[in-house]
Formats: C-alpha cells, sequence, structure tokens
C-alpha cells in the first residue's frame, strides 16, 4: 500500500512534466481568454483571406490583424501589391466584407460598413497602432490597392473585380 501512495504522485508529476514538455515543444502559452480568443480569430482571419487569395506563384502575406468585436481590418501583400481588408464574424466565421486602401483605416469608412462610431474608432486605433509597428516599406503597399471592392462570396461575380471571373480571386 506504501509503494502505491508514493506511485500516484509520481506518475501523476511524470505526467504533468511529459505534458508541460509537450506543450513547450508546440510553443503553446496559457494565455487570459481574451488574448486566447483574438489569437484564434486571427488565426482564422489569416485562413479566410489565404483560402481567397494565396497562390503558389504569389503567396498572400495576411498581416497585421485588428480586430474589434465582429469586425477586423488586416494588412495584405502579395508580390509586389497590397492592401487592406474589412472582415465581419457573423455566426462565428469570419468573411470577407470589402478590399480597398488607406479608407479602411478611417472610423467614418468602419461605421459605414455597419459598426457603432465607438467601436469604429476602436479599430481605427487598434490599425494605427499594429501598422505603426510595421516597416514604413511594408505599410506603403497597404495604399496602393485604390478604391474599394465590396466582396460577397454568395456573388459568382465576386472573380471578375479581380481579373478572374472563375471567382478564385486574386490580390
Amino acid at each position: 500500500m506504501n509503494a502505491r501512495k508514493t506511485l500516484v504522485p509520481l506518475l501523476f508529476a511524470a505526467g504533468a512534466t511529459l505534458c508541460l514538455a509537450s506543450l513547450a515543444d508546440e510553443k503553446m502559452v496559457l494565455q487570459p481568454p481574451g488574448e486566447a480568443v483574438a489569437n484564434t480569430d486571427a488565426r482564422a482571419i489569416e485562413s479566410v483571406m489565404k483560402a481567397q487569395f494565396d497562390k503558389p506563384a504569389a503567396p498572400l502575406t495576411v498581416a497585421p490583424i485588428s480586430i474589434e468585436g465582429d469586425f477586423a481590418v488586416t494588412g495584405w501583400q502579395q508580390t509586389d501589391r497590397g492592401g487592406r481588408a474589412l472582415l465581419r464574424k457573423e455566426n462565428g466565421t469570419w468573411s470577407i466584407a470589402v478590399c480597398g486602401g488607406d479608407g479602411l483605416k478611417r472610423a467614418a469608412t468602419l461605421g459605414l460598413a455597419g459598426m457603432s462610431p465607438p467601436a469604429a474608432s476602436r479599430l481605427a486605433r487598434a490599425i494605427e497602432q499594429a501598422e505603426s509597428k510595421l516597416p514604413a516599406e511594408q505599410v506603403s503597399k497597404f495604399s496602393l490597392f485604390e478604391g474599394t471592392v465590396q466582396v460577397d462570396h454568395r456573388d459568382p461575380r465576386h472573380g471578375e473585380h479581380h481579373g478572374d471571373g472563375a471567382g478564385a480571386a486574386h490580390h
């Protein structure tokens, strides 16, 4: 019975050590719940962008991603082009609402997409703060996208906005 009392805590400690080592190998870090959700949303946003626009010959870079509630704006680069995308989360799923350039940094523009004025202002500040940490050359590419393009994945003409009518749009 003494061996059993000693063995159980020893096995528990060994298991905990293996779990911690495994977590360290996977670079998983315990985070406050809000940060964990933001990271999950950021990964989902990057995945949506890459599924729509990433090409083997023209990989898409998605960063920075700024999130405010059910709205997000991300910068993107692909070859010598770039821009920003406004995404919206509906029923737990992110989708691209608008592709554009500098207009997507403005609270007034974000308000037109359905954000409340306070939320639009917070997102505009978050975009400014996130982009301020990037090299100026990278941020300047986000301004290259002229105008705005409404993106609706239910509309089969979506790809036509990007020069290819197959719906497999590229930036």
